[in-house]
């Protein structure tokens, strides 16, 4: 069969949401989208430039459950400590995958260094869902440096940063527990690919920065694109330089019920996973 390509079914524009003094775009959810199943939710912090003896990040401890965050450093670093005990320093080009599972508390501020001497920063947070069956999974992380992530030469002037699952015969380094594939992709001006995506596969399409065409539909930075399930095939062309965050996964298509930091199936689950949390179940903070 001759593969077909998929449809647009709707753009997202990222609204602006502010934390302390973090200049954050969140794409998802907002008023126009709820979220494109399994991917919950995207804030995209920054670009900005951090003035020398700043205050960094302003994520201290705090719980999740019933999830994974994945985090793309694209400038600046992070450090991430968690009541499992890890703990690391990602920097520019590198990544965190934290599966939060059954409950872990956990921190993402800036390195000393960073706080010290300043610099750009920008940040993408995705959270995806956890299969109910996989929900209350023993928590994990890795973090991967720049040097850690294959970088994957797609076509003429397109690099696929390869984070998890296949991405033009190359298999990123994350082996995820529900087949979700993640990357994201650097295109120079005038740039073209093409990616197979099975149909029944949910593709996250968030520009990061520049202008692209995606199956013959216009979009720009800062926007989020969904598509219908009616065809097998991405084309992607760059417009201007551009920066995209691409991903798919197969839909979960199970109740999701999201409140604050915890996502569960239910709202018994998400009163138990309170009382987990307030009873030391998550884990000690050792700050």
């Amino acid at each position: 069969m001759i593969p077909s390509l998929r449809t647009v079914r709707q753009q997202h524009r990222a609204v602006n949401a502010p934390i302390a003094d973090l200049l954050t775009y969140r794409a998802l959810p907002t008023d126009s989208v709820d979220y494109v199943d399994p991917f919950l939710f995207l804030n995209h912090h920054g670009p900005q430039v951090y003035r020398p003896h700043n205050q960094g990040l302003p994520f201290g401890p705090h719980p999740h459950r019933g999830f994974e965050t994945v985090t793309f450093i694209l400038n600046g670093d992070i450090l991430h400590k968690d009541s499992s005990g890890h703990e690391s320093v990602i920097a520019a080009g590198g990544i965190q995958w934290m599966t939060a599972g059954a409950g872990l508390i956990h921190a993402e501020v800036s390195s000393d260094e960073f706080k010290a001497t300043g610099g750009p920063l920008e940040i993408l947070q995705l959270w995806v869902n956890l299969p109910a069956a996989h929900k209350m999974t023993e928590p994990r992380y890795t973090g991967l440096q720049a040097s850690d992530i294959p970088l994957v030469a797609a076509a003429d002037g397109v690099v696929i940063h390869a984070v998890s699952g296949e991405w033009a015969g190359t298999t990123g380094p994350i082996a995820s527990l529900a087949d979700v594939q993640l990357a994201w992709l650097e295109l120079a001006a005038g740039a073209r690919v093409a990616l197979p995506i099975a149909a029944a596969r949910t593709i996250f399409f968030y520009t990061v920065a520049g202008q692209l065409r995606a199956n013959g539909t216009d979009t720009q930075e800062r926007q989020l694109v969904e598509f219908n399930h009616d065809g097998d095939k991405l084309t992607v062309e760059a417009l201007t330089d551009s920066v995209l965050l691409l991903g798919h996964a197969l839909p979960l298509k199970e109740p999701k019920i999201a409140y604050g930091p915890f996502v569960m199936n239910t709202e018994a689950e998400i009163q138990e996973a309170y009382q987990d949390y307030q009873l030391g179940k998550f884990g000690t903070w050792n700050g």
